[in-house]
């Protein structure tokens, strides 16, 4: 005896539900690959053109490139940014990490203290830069109020040094940032196993010892991560400048960014400033390519 299979067609509502969640989906993709990846690969093929104040698509090669390599600003530019970049992710991991590890150690007001670390993240770049750029000028900050109280001899005028203004945009992006630093390691803290450090305590070892040696080598996932996030802020400072310095005294604080605004926008040369953008884009991929080919490979090997 046949038996004959039925198959119940599907009705309407099954097939909404089914292609619902990629309906709802789809606007935010769309914009992702036009706004996002699209907008990449017309600034790459704008590189390779002769474009100025309007895009032009008569192709011209290297030659933007060429320019770019041969401006004086782009070095001092790119100078810049190993000078701030260094510090900056040095400085604000060290600090991040040192918080992190002194409230880790349950310290009365520990609420209120973290709150006070992280409140400049809420800050945009913008107003940071202004309040620094209030605080640091000769004539209005800690400089002037200081010498007001009777100080004659202080003297801190690194905000219009060509020399040492780089350090003051260091100070205010540090300032920014290590608390959110101390926020990742202290969420990395909270999770390693308590029963690993009180073993290590019970052989004798001393606490520096512990978080030196086990509890923080532990710790690399969020040190990359942090590594990571400060490495694109870097790069990609354009307000911070902007607000603080404007890139002076005369372009003695430019940075990458501020470099390939002022040159698409300002100055009409938007070829030059498109292969600046890509250099730029260069540099995150270098950081960020072995990153996450070492992540995928561990995990493969897991």
């Amino acid at each position: 005896m046949s038996s004959i299979a039925v198959f119940a067609r599907p009705s309407p509502l099954d097939a909404l539900q089914r292609w619902l969640p990629k309906l709802v989906l789809a606007p935010s993709m769309l914009i992702v690959v036009v706004g996002f990846y699209g907008y990449i690969l017309w600034t790459f093929v704008l590189s390779f053109t002769n474009s100025r104040f309007m895009p032009s698509y008569k192709w011209v090669g290297l030659q933007q490139y060429q320019r770019l390599l041969d401006n004086d600003r782009w070095w001092v530019a790119s100078q810049n940014l190993l000078v701030y970049g260094g510090l900056f992710i040095a400085i604000s991991l060290v600090l991040g990490v040192l918080l992190a590890v002194l409230l880790d150690q349950r310290v009365r007001r520990e609420g209120f203290i973290r709150t006070v670390y992280l409140y400049p993240m809420a800050l945009s770049m913008i107003v940071t830069g202004t309040a620094w750029k209030w605080l640091l000028n000769p004539g209005l900050g800690l400089d002037k109020l200081l010498r007001d109280w009777g100080w004659e001899g202080f003297r801190f005028d690194w905000l219009v040094a060509p020399d040492r203004v780089v350090y003051c945009l260091v100070i205010a992006a540090v300032w920014q940032s290590s608390g959110f630093v101390m926020a990742l390691f202290l969420a990395g803290l909270r999770g390693v196993d308590q029963s690993i450090i009180r073993a290590a305590q019970v052989d004798g070892a001393s606490l520096p010892t512990i978080y030196l040696r086990i509890v923080l080598p532990s710790l690399g996932p969020v040190f990359f991560s942090a590594l990571m996030i400060l490495a694109h802020i870097a790069i990609k400072s354009f307000d911070l400048v902007s607000a603080m310095t404007a890139g002076g005294p005369g372009y003695s604080s430019d940075l990458p960014a501020m470099f390939m605004y002022a040159h698409t926008f300002t100055r009409g040369q938007m070829g030059l400033g498109a292969a600046s953008a890509m250099l730029m884009l260069g540099a995150v991929l270098a950081i960020l390519v072995p990153y996450l080919y070492s992540e995928l490979r561990n995990k493969r090997h897991a």
